[in-house]
């Protein structure tokens, strides 16, 4: 069997290193795995039968026509050209697409490509861009417009951001027609509060089946190090982590100031991925580190920590939370889209958003033994039962198998 899979990153950011990590297990397993991807080839370059998606120049002529026209995947054709020549050399039995947008393809061309093959596609969903006319999510401004049909966005703003045009409804009758003109396509997404989203929109005639998301329990397991509390002199603290790879507003960041106001100094609060302009929002009670690549610091860092706590107000299954229980480390969280579903057989608690006097409550009530704590071996048993990543992600190649009629 040949793989192909498509996305935005590879071996970076979450959904970049899924696509590996799903080529990986392809390999292993006698198959051939290829890789399209947009953007910086990784350090780690030993990663077979990978090539990129158009230059500097088309990312930045794609981000342009999106600032000013709204057209978000509807330039980058020569690039999409390119790539449409590799599949025809390729001849994949299967394509596998991740991420669409990110300023890399245009999907018009793609899918037109895509309704004249018979290659059967599998297309993980980890947000909601493939069915809305401009946003990647839309949980935080409670908008339902695309449940029939786009217009005067919201987000217009947000990522991927228009500062002129307002062209969501063209890009939602658009991407309906091209999305719904191909037939051998198989929805994946990643938490079943998605699997529900999509139940309401234009792509709820396409078969779907849940897989989430695993992580590498070869890195993410309990620590020893202490070098979080040391470093940041947090002795006798009941800590508590918040992780992000960009602050904003929606995921929390303010949140955390809220509680750094309600809660006592015998508890202190750690942000990791901080930039210098949030930085200097912070009060100074309330610990900040710049976002770190170094998986291992990071399990460090949620080994090192009394709770992690996830304020985010938009998500479909975030993987921190899955790396902090598998580091022995509970989870709080608000009821944000597919976040309470990592929170099982007591990883944690859920609490309902915007609720801050709630969160400071469960806090103190866990310090102070009134609620539970569950020790660091229960936890990561809980991972090692529902986050390894391979044990996840077999059913991508069952669900290959089964589309082509080959026995795993």
């Amino acid at each position: 069997m040949k793989l192909l899979q498509i996305n935005t990153s590879l071996n970076t950011s979450s959904t970049g290193k899924i696509v590996c990590q799903i080529g990986k297990m392809c390999t292993d397993n006698g198959d051939q795995s290829y890789i399209a991807f947009s953007g910086r080839y990784p350090e780690n370059r030993d990663i077979a039968n990978t090539f990129r998606i158009g230059f500097k120049l088309d990312f930045y002529w794609h981000a342009l026509v999106t600032r000013i026209f709204d057209r978000h995947g509807f330039a980058s054709i020569r690039a999409t050209k390119k790539l449409l020549k590799q599949i025809d050399y390729i001849k994949p039995d299967i394509i596998h697409l991740h991420n669409l947008h990110g300023y890399y393809i245009n999907i018009e061309t793609l899918f037109n490509y895509l309704a004249s093959t018979k290659i059967p596609i599998v297309w993980t969903m980890h947000d909601c861009w493939p069915f809305t006319g401009h946003c990647s999510h839309f949980e935080y401004v409670k908008c339902k417009k695309w449940e029939k049909a786009c217009y005067s966005c919201p987000q217009r703003s947000s990522y991927p951001s228009s500062l002129i045009v307002d062209n969501s409804k063209e890009n939602f009758l658009k991407k309906k027609r091209l999305f719904n003109s191909v037939n051998k396509m198989t929805i994946v997404p990643v938490s079943e509060w998605l699997d529900n989203q999509i139940k309401y929109s234009y792509l709820n005639g396409f078969n779907s089946r849940v897989i989430r998301n695993g992580i590498d329990l070869e890195v993410f397991k309990p620590s020893e190090s202490r070098a979080l509390i040391e470093d940041y002199n947090l002795q006798n603290k009941f800590i508590i982590l918040g992780v992000a790879s960009v602050w904003s507003e929606r995921k929390g960041f303010f949140e955390f100031i809220k509680l750094r106001e309600l809660l006592g100094e015998e508890f202190a609060i750690v942000l990791v991925g901080v930039n210098l302009k949030l930085q200097k929002m912070l009060p100074k009670n309330i610990t900040s580190i710049a976002r770190t690549s170094n998986q291992t610091q990071l399990a460090m860092m949620y080994s090192c920590s009394d709770l992690y706590l996830n304020l985010t107000f938009e998500d479909t299954y975030p993987s921190t939370n899955l790396e902090s229980i598998a580091c022995g480390t509970q989870v709080v969280t608000y009821k944000t889209g597919g976040s309470p579903e990592s929170i099982v057989e007591g990883g944690g608690y859920v609490v309902d958003q915007g609720d801050i006097e709630s969160v400071k409550n469960l806090i103190e009530n866990m310090k102070n033994g009134a609620l539970p704590r569950i020790s660091k071996k229960p936890l990561v048993d809980i991972a090692h039962k529902k986050f390894d990543k391979d044990n996840n992600f077999i059913h991508y190649l069952k669900l290959y198998k089964e589309i082509l009629g080959i026995s795993v």
